[in-house]
């Protein structure tokens, strides 16, 4: 079935920016169960997710698997609801990902850069540590490192996003279920200050897991999972390296890792998985990339979904905190008539763009071992021009694009591949607009129409009914 999607109007020039971020409004109060007593909350984020990721996802899923995605499959079926989220962050019509996961813990709008913690200093509550005050279970899930934005602001306080190594302690009796990648956070030989954060969950009862075997093998209990230094690799590379996939978990096992201890107890949670690196991919304008880390996504979500069948007081909520660099797949060819044929060509994409132009730094040759690398990872050969700009804008030299936002190593990359694939970018950053959400299960309806990001909060403790 083919959903079709509305785009919001925008509004007229009603004044100044700030007049248009009503920060000084109090969050939504919380809101009772409409359907049925909730238990559990599974609150899935496909970082940086803008809504073209989820079209040419399924269609890239039809042509490698020769099946539908799971999210697109949910948004037709009857028991879901859909809806937009209302992204703005206390400071900028465009969010940062630590403002727009504060906004949905804390229940506040705040500055961008900031984890709980609002433009005047004041540190606020995340919704974690409400979910554990009210006798409820919290798990983190990602393939970023776990004290990335996304995951810190549903369990931390920091001015600075950017303050990782302090993040990594807050977790403890916060988050039952931490896995992820960012071992260098907690690890005394690579922290600044030498402290071993992992004595201290390992002291407080928590099993500290490094590889996928052992996240496998792991027995029930509070765990701490950190599979890489830092992010997760690209899905995209991982599937040519096999160290990679013996081990580092996939985020779908990860997820199944936290359902396995959330729901065999009478005990209410609230688990946050996100796909971190579709946001990543985004900003590299990588189609290869993201399309994978978005079906890495939605596996991630079928294996939820099968998981919860006989829970029927778990809510899944599927969205994301913003949207970026808006991909789109544009029609090709006279009458659009190879539109299909370069679409087709993402499947022979087998290396992301950061692991390009890390080997291409490495290597430094000159045009033609240019053109060779990249027809061995993307499986086309750029033409002499495209090479010569790509080769300028990597010695530092602008490549003259009117749009300043695609005039560097990643927006260009994304252009040479487009002219090959169909697809497009509009920048290498955030975008304002209204992202999916989809809900299914008890209170789901709650999330249909227009959501703003500072009301999840109340929503979610409403249905856990914690105060």
């Amino acid at each position: 079935m083919k959903i079709s999607r509305r785009h919001l109007l925008g509004t007229g020039l009603l004044g100044s920016v700030a007049s248009l971020l009503p920060t000084s409004l109090p969050a939504a109060p919380p809101v009772g169960a409409k359907s049925g007593k909730v238990r559990g909350v599974i609150f899935m984020v496909s970082d940086g997710m803008s809504h073209g990721v989820l079209s040419i996802t399924e269609a890239f899923s039809r042509q490698v698997r020769d099946c539908p995605t799971r999210w697109w499959n949910l948004m037709s079926e009857k028991s879901s609801f859909q809806g937009l989220m209302d992204t703005a962050s206390g400071n900028s019509l465009v969010t940062d990902s630590a403002a727009a996961s504060s906004a949905w813990s804390s229940g506040h709008r705040i500055p961008n850069g900031q984890i709980n913690v609002d433009a005047n200093g004041r540190q606020l509550q995340s919704i974690g540590e409400a979910v554990v005050a009210g006798g409820a279970r919290l798990g983190l899930v990602t393939t970023a490192t776990v004290t990335h934005a996304t995951p810190a602001g549903f369990a931390a306080q920091t001015p600075d996003r950017d303050a990782e190594d302090r993040i990594a302690p807050q977790y403890l009796n916060r988050a039952e279920i931490v896995l992820g990648g960012g071992s260098k956070f907690f690890d005394p030989a690579q922290r600044a200050d030498q402290k071993d954060i992992y004595a201290d969950y390992q002291a407080a009862g928590y099993d500290i897991l490094r590889t996928r075997d052992q996240l496998l093998a792991a027995k029930s209990g509070k765990l701490l999972g950190t599979f890489f230094p830092g992010h997760l690799p690209y899905m995209v590379d991982r599937e040519q390296d096999a160290q990679l996939q013996a081990n580092v978990p996939t985020l779908a096992e990860m997820s199944r890792a936290a359902l396995e201890r959330f729901l065999p107890s009478d005990q209410s949670f609230l688990l946050q998985i996100e796909g971190a690196r579709i946001d990543h991919a985004a900003h590299a304008n990588d189609i290869g990339a993201i399309v994978r880390e978005q079906m890495a996504f939605d596996d991630a979500m079928a294996t939820v979904l099968e998981m919860i069948a006989d829970h029927p007081d778990v809510l899944v909520i599927a969205t994301s905190d913003h949207g970026n660099s808006n991909p789109a797949l544009n029609g090709t060819g006279a009458k659009y008539g190879q539109t299909n044929e370069h679409f087709k060509r993402i499947a022979d994409i087998h290396c992301s763009h950061e692991k390009l132009l890390a080997d291409w730094t490495a290597k430094n040759g000159n045009r033609s071992d240019l053109q060779e690398m990249i027809e061995q990872g993307f499986g086309f050969r750029p033409d002499d021009q495209e090479a010569e700009a790509l080769l300028a804008t990597l010695a530092g030299k602008a490549f003259i694009q009117w749009s300043h936002q695609l005039s560097n190593p990643p927006g260009l990359l994304g252009q040479i591949t487009g002219n090959h694939t169909g697809t497009g970018w509009t920048s290498v950053s955030h975008t304002s607009d209204p992202t999916a959400i989809t809900a299914t299960g008890p209170g789901a309806d709650q999330f249909a129409g227009l959501v703003r990001n500072d009301h999840v909060r109340g929503k979610i403790l409403g249905l856990l009914q914690i105060a």
